[in-house]
């Protein structure tokens, strides 16, 4: 079987020959059989030997860890004239918030306005503009002074927003240190029950707001709930 080529560069300091690159293409063009014949010289192959093997577990690495949950339009015979627009929290003070959702998760602010003079509202969102925004709202004419948060697991009347996060494993220490952010779990695995006798992996993590609001960080191993078609 042929291996993938590997291109001899020169470093800006000029030592020939101790710096290679696999060519973009060139494993897969290996793993299909069309590569060229690997380098004859023996003080080379070894190299060529160690970079290809790094090089074939990296491309299968990859393909390991690209996202399993996907979104996807329900289809066309099961649409209802009827979408989930939006979320809004009504907050102490926004500027509390943002170092969570905005800064910590990374969404994106697309409206930030003070309405009539006594509200402030600020929309976020993940991957879609239209569906499954945040809103974060402020009354800004409160009279009398609001009650501090309660830290506990929600209740009746209560609400439990859930993100899923790609990169759960490297972002978690961020949003751990986030001002104004207590947690509630560290992330751990759960397997859900699945509607039809399997189950749904989940690495499951969750915190609490500025305000009290219980907020579930997960990352989806399988196929999410109703995906199953």
């Amino acid at each position: 079987m042929t291996r993938p080529n590997l291109v001899y560069r020169r470093t800006k300091r000029g030592f020939p020959g101790n710096r290679f690159e696999t060519r973009v293409g060139s494993v897969s063009s290996w793993l299909a059989g069309s590569s060229p014949s690997p380098p004859t010289d023996l003080s080379n192959m070894n190299k060529f030997r160690k970079l290809n093997g790094l090089a074939l577990m990296t491309l299968l690495g990859l393909l390991c860890l690209s996202p399993r949950a996907h979104a996807a339009p329900v289809p066309e015979g099961e649409r209802i004239p009827v979408d989930l627009r939006r979320t809004t929290l009504v907050v102490r003070d926004i500027d509390r918030s943002l170092p969570l959702y905005r800064d910590a998760l990374g969404l994106k602010v697309i409206y930030d306005q003070i309405i009539s003079g006594t509200t402030r509202l600020v929309l976020l969102r993940a991957n879609d503009d239209f569906i499954g925004v945040l809103g974060l709202m402020q009354r800004l004419n409160l009279t009398e002074p609001t009650p501090e948060p309660v830290f506990r697991k929600a209740q009746p009347g209560g609400l439990i927003l859930v993100f899923n996060l790609q990169d759960l494993e490297t972002r978690f220490d961020r949003i751990r240190t986030t001002a104004h952010v207590t947690v509630a779990e560290a992330p751990k695995r759960i397997d859900y029950p699945g509607a039809g006798g399997n189950t749904i992996p989940v690495l499951f993590s969750a915190v609490w707001d500025a305000d009290g609001n219980f907020i579930e960080l997960n990352k989806i191993l399988g196929k999410p709930a109703g995906t199953e078609r």
